[in-house]
């Protein structure tokens, strides 16, 4: 095989750029004009802006595309909540539909740039099968050559104590199918701290990473964010451990969060922030000055934490709409959490492979090309536009092509 040669593209500052990638999948050349041979695939981007492909760090495929299907009249999280618990329990779920909908979930993924995808997937005793896990792993499969699926297995309550004895065998099973890091809602236990002290005894046990969903409410007495930053700062753990929303270090002064923030900095997790399902389920008891409860991004990042920003449920009962595209995320942090364009983007590119251990992307030589092409001329336009087409590739090899065709029909006579 030859290369692929990409043509006519325009790098993040506007420079226009050809772009040459080995049949490794590793870009070989940048410069402003490339001479392409009889062997080489060429390919025209028509001056199309050309990035890094996104990565999605928190994704939910279990649940994924079910809002017709389970309701949530009750709008906010224990009322999403409530209606799974209770769908489940009517058997509105099965594997094949399961695995259905979480592999039309990984396709809208790809058609929107991304190659990389961290999932939660739901496992404990009301679902003695593991048929989330092996839903969600059989999509995965499916998708292996477009792109790459990491499972968290997220733990039903309680994990902790006596009451918690058949949840944990079932999260030992869970990892012994390959799941691939330990999850769970210490903030939804009675015994929070504990949770965290099991979580992390399964993870070490297994030589795996923990991403937990973390204080998922307004409530600014709830920070078992800071319970997770000692247990982990204590231990001396290796493993990348990841907290998940962390919506009430919003609520508390600014003095406790920067001190907050530094014990998360201290211990080395990552923080992955949730604009579009907390946007939606925090803030219904709050009818006044109605808090937008999203993490405090610049407090983390100043004190030197990882913060990526990720799309979470899509049109499910915990998030009733969403396109399953980062951009849709990266626009909501523009707006609802006042982050610059260019941030905004790499929390959702850059920042999430470092969330999710991804080795880093750039449009430049020695690099994987991981890339994604956008029907625009900036990251900005990009952002508020979000356009439809685009072009996919996976270590230089086209994967997806998205393309759109819009005329307006006038009556000419009418103005006249």
């Amino acid at each position: 095989m030859g290369r692929r040669v990409l043509r006519n593209a325009r790098d993040r500052n506007g420079r226009r750029i050809d772009v040459a990638i080995d049949d490794l999948g590793t870009i070989v050349d940048v410069s402003s004009s490339i001479t392409a041979t009889t062997d080489d695939t060429v390919t025209d981007l028509a001056g199309w802006l050309l990035l890094p492909s996104m990565v999605e760090p928190h994704a939910h495929l279990d649940k994924a595309l079910t809002a017709d299907k389970v309701p949530n009249p009750r709008g906010d999280l224990m009322g999403a909540i409530e209606a799974w618990v209770d769908a489940a329990g009517r058997g509105v779920f099965g594997l094949d539909e399961m695995t259905e909908r979480a592999v039309a979930s990984l396709e809208r993924l790809v058609y929107s740039g991304v190659t990389h995808v961290r999932t939660h997937v739901n496992v404990g005793e009301g679902d003695p099968e593991l048929v989330h896990l092996r839903a969600v792993q059989a999509a995965a499969h499916e998708m292996r050559d477009l792109m790459t699926v990491q499972t968290v297995a997220l733990m039903h309550s309680p994990l902790s104590g006596s009451a918690g004895a058949e949840n944990r065998r079932f999260l030992v099973r869970a990892l012994g199918l390959g799941a691939d890091l330990v999850g769970g809602c210490p903030h939804l236990e009675v015994d929070g701290a504990g949770m965290i002290e099991v979580a992390l005894d399964a993870a070490e046990e297994a030589g795996v990473g923990l991403d937990l969903h973390v204080d998922e409410t307004l409530d600014p007495s709830m920070l078992t964010l800071v319970e997770l930053a000692r247990q982990v700062s204590d231990r001396g753990v290796t493993e990348p451990v990841t907290a998940s929303h962390c919506v009430s270090l919003s609520m508390a002064p600014l003095a406790e969060q920067n001190r907050i923030a530094r014990e998360v900095a201290g211990a080395g997790i990552s923080i992955v922030a949730l604009p579009q399902t907390n946007l939606f389920l925090q803030g219904w008891e709050h009818p006044t000055a109605t808090p937008r409860g999203i993490t405090p991004i610049d407090v983390l990042r100043r004190n030197g934490v990882v913060v990526a920003g990720g799309g979470d449920n899509v049109q499910d009962p915990f998030n009733p709409v969403g396109r399953s595209d980062p951009l849709e995320t990266a626009a909501l942090l523009v707006m609802a959490a006042h982050q610059r364009p260019e941030d905004a983007w790499s929390m959702v590119a850059d920042d999430a492979r470092r969330v999710l251990g991804v080795r880093p992307v750039e449009v430049a030589i020695g690099s994987t090309a991981d890339l994604v092409a956008v029907d625009t001329g900036s990251i900005r336009s990009a952002i508020a536009e979000a356009p439809v087409a685009r072009r996919v590739f996976r270590s230089g090899r086209e994967v997806a092509v998205t393309s759109t065709s819009r005329r307006l029909l006038r009556d000419r006579h009418s103005y006249e």
